[in-house]
């Protein structure tokens, strides 16, 4: 079993075990692992994923519950919900600060996380939908004011309402919303974030 997180384009693994899906990632001389449990492995590693010659991480120990806590207690926590949204045949994408992106956003105090998903959903596309069933969790990390902040993300597929007005959100610099067929999902992908591949993937 195993935890991603993303520093930009690059993976840091938390696992108990090399799974399939991580094993590869051994082979690379631009990867980092680490088999030890402390506060100095861990501060190590989350340095070792800043520097842009490192491009994938592995961080192993048997307690993964443990190890999650211990690398956690390293970033400030930031939680949202976000929205896979179908209308028949096409997935629903927004166009935001030059990236393709699916529509998600930080969870409110007292929101249930399905709440907020379909909310965020509402306020930048214009659309209603149901969701359908979760997705996965994907987090990816970043620097605000001073702060290493983990944003902690639950994807939910959805479906859209029949009828729906379409309008992005410009005041969160969404430019364009796009309906997409499987068949154009190449158009994007380019043009996008690791962890809307893997929600993508889920799919």
């Amino acid at each position: 079993m195993y935890i991603k997180i993303y520093f930009g384009e690059n993976p840091l693994f938390l696992c108990d075990t090399i799974d399939p899906a991580i094993a590869p990632f051994l082979h690379h001389d631009d990867a980092v692992f680490i088999d030890e449990f402390s506060p100095h492995a861990i501060h190590a590693m989350l340095h070792e994923m800043e520097k842009p010659s490192v491009h994938a991480g592995i961080l192993c120990h048997p307690d993964l519950e443990a190890l999650q806590k211990a690398v956690w207690k390293k970033f400030t926590l930031v939680q949202a919900g976000g929205g896979a949204v179908w209308k028949k045949d096409r997935l629903l994408f927004i166009y935001r600060r030059e990236k393709w992106d699916l529509p998600k956003g930080k969870l409110d105090p007292g929101e249930t996380i399905e709440a907020c998903a379909t909310r965020e959903v509402a306020e930048e596309t214009g659309v209603a939908a149901r969701i359908s069933r979760m997705l996965l969790h994907t987090c990816h990390t970043y620097h605000e004011a001073g702060k290493h902040i983990l944003k902690e993300s639950v994807w939910f597929e959805m479906v859209a309402d029949a009828r729906q007005q379409e309008k992005p959100q410009a005041e969160e610099d969404i430019t364009e919303l796009r309906w997409l067929r499987r068949t154009e999902w190449s158009t994007v992908l380019d043009n996008t974030f690791p962890s809307i591949k893997d929600v993508l993937e889920a799919l």
